[in-house]
């Protein structure tokens, strides 16, 4: 894959994301699966640390199985999972995504819908989580398994990061952030049909969710997010575990200090 072409640059910018393509090897792939089950079947026996029951009051009632569950900081869990975050075909993307050579990580979290009960999410913006001075957060998306309408894949609505941020209709109903769904509708939006190993890179700003797994097939996924070292958060924000780590370059920034920047216990 190596380096975006202009096409390909073109196209993020217009759209707000790109499909990249033999991210990792299929031998990398296995591993992290592989260890991506093993923690999902440690965390059922234990207490899963978040889930998603529906995107609205309506779909709690009428789909009390309906999930999605969620295990954050993957990075501390097994090393396997670095090759993801420091894979150099990844960074190269990201360098020209977004115009810059020093990246640090967000945070990492990974996403399972069930076959046939996995919960629909409400097209949101991840912006209203974490807003950044520059709006330079991006996430990288790396499907597990292939996706589609069918097994709840991803829904974008192209250009919309140009926008910039929407009303957070959600945080007026739950602790969730999400946008107007009558204004972004789920039906309106544009399936993004991915392969196994595929990895979406999407602005913070795009507006983004997914339709519910009605299908027998699961629907993994593992995410980072990242934003350029310059940038800096607007307010005082949660401090993530490993929030800061450079993926790639330096920090310039006057003040690389985590404690300084964000709320940390």
């Amino acid at each position: 894959m190596g380096r975006l072409t202009q096409e390909e640059k073109t196209f993020y910018k217009e759209n707000g994301y790109i499909v990249l393509k033999d991210v990792l090897s299929e031998e990398e792939l296995d591993a992290i699966s592989e260890e991506y089950d093993k923690l999902f079947a440690r965390k059922n026996q234990d207490k899963m640390e978040s889930s998603w029951v529906g995107s609205d009051a309506n779909d709690r009632k009428t789909d009390a199985e309906q999930t999605v569950k969620g295990i954050h900081n993957l990075q501390f869990h097994h090393a396997v999972f670095n090759a993801f975050l420091f894979s150099s075909k990844l960074l190269d993307a990201l360098e020209d995504i977004m115009e810059t050579g020093n990246i640090v990580l967000h945070h990492t979290k990974a996403h399972l819908k069930p076959p046939e009960k996995g919960a629909a999410y409400p097209m949101h913006q991840d912006y209203h989580y974490f807003p950044y001075q520059n709006d330079s957060m991006v996430a990288a998306f790396l499907h597990l398994d292939a996706a589609g309408p069918d097994n709840g894949g991803l829904f974008v609505y192209p250009g919309s990061h140009k926008l910039g941020p929407q009303e957070d209709v959600g945080v007026q109903e739950s602790n969730f952030h999400y946008v107007d769904q009558t204004k972004f509708s789920l039906e309106k939006a544009t399936p993004v049909v991915a392969d196994r190993g595929d990895v979406v890179v999407f602005s913070y700003l795009l507006v983004h969710g997914s339709p519910a797994n009605r299908s027998r097939r699961p629907r993994r996924m593992l995410l980072l997010q990242a934003a350029a070292a310059h940038d800096q958060p607007l307010g005082r924000q949660p401090a993530r575990p490993g929030q800061g780590w450079l993926l790639r370059g330096c920090n310039f920034h006057r003040d690389a200090s985590i404690s300084k920047r964000f709320e940390t216990n």
